[in-house]
């Protein structure tokens, strides 16, 4: 049996992948994540998700190895992690009132078999009319700095919101499940049969 391997070290995208009661390890992968020209959302989150799976792929040679990327779109562009307190307060009132897209790459790669299972889950959410106290105000009690978008939903970030729209939730947090899930049963692992 194939252990687990999650190609990330995010506390967040752990937590999510314990909903599955799986055991599994983590590793932090080292790869360029350099945006390439003219390479839309959706296929870069896909790259490194899949770059990102095989690079743990000779450190872990009989492993299922999750790989996982995420951006957000905003008006057309991807929104880059804001890294400071302004360019969040910028980027969430740029937001405000909008729809925002959030792409999630995801790979499973059997590193035994070769076998390498990849897609891009998009996941929506619709930002209230948001007043300038309120985006001041989530930004200095949360401190969203590393977060693409400038919120953490999984915290207080969900109150900057009016909708979501989306087939599954965990993937605005960074590990679409349903998806992962799928791939896992087949390579035969389905935690509701205890083959893990």
């Amino acid at each position: 049996m194939n252990k687990l391997v999650l190609a990330y070290s995010s506390p967040y995208r752990r937590a999510l992948l314990e909903k599955l009661s799986i055991p599994f390890a983590f590793h932090a992968p080292d790869i360029d994540e350099t945006h390439l020209a003219g390479e839309d959302a959706a296929k870069m989150v896909q790259r490194l998700a899949i770059a990102k799976a095989q690079a743990l792929a000779e450190h872990y040679p009989r492993h299922l190895i999750i790989g996982a990327d995420q951006c957000c779109v905003l008006d057309g562009q991807i929104a880059w992690k804001p890294l400071t307190q302004a360019n969040a307060i910028a980027q969430l009132t740029r937001a405000r009132g909008k729809a925002v897209t959030f792409y999630t790459g995801l790979a499973l790669l059997n590193s035994a078999s070769g076998r390498l299972q990849a897609c891009t889950e998009p996941f929506v959410v619709h930002f209230r009319a948001l007043e300038d106290a309120e985006i001041a105000g989530y930004v200095h009690l949360e401190q969203p700095l590393h977060c693409a978008g400038s919120f953490q939903c999984e915290g207080l970030g969900i109150a900057l919101f009016e909708a979501l729209e989306g087939r599954d939730p965990n993937t605005l947090i960074g590990l679409p499940l349903l998806a992962l899930a799928g791939m896992l049963r087949r390579e035969g692992v389905n935690p509701l049969r205890g083959n893990r």
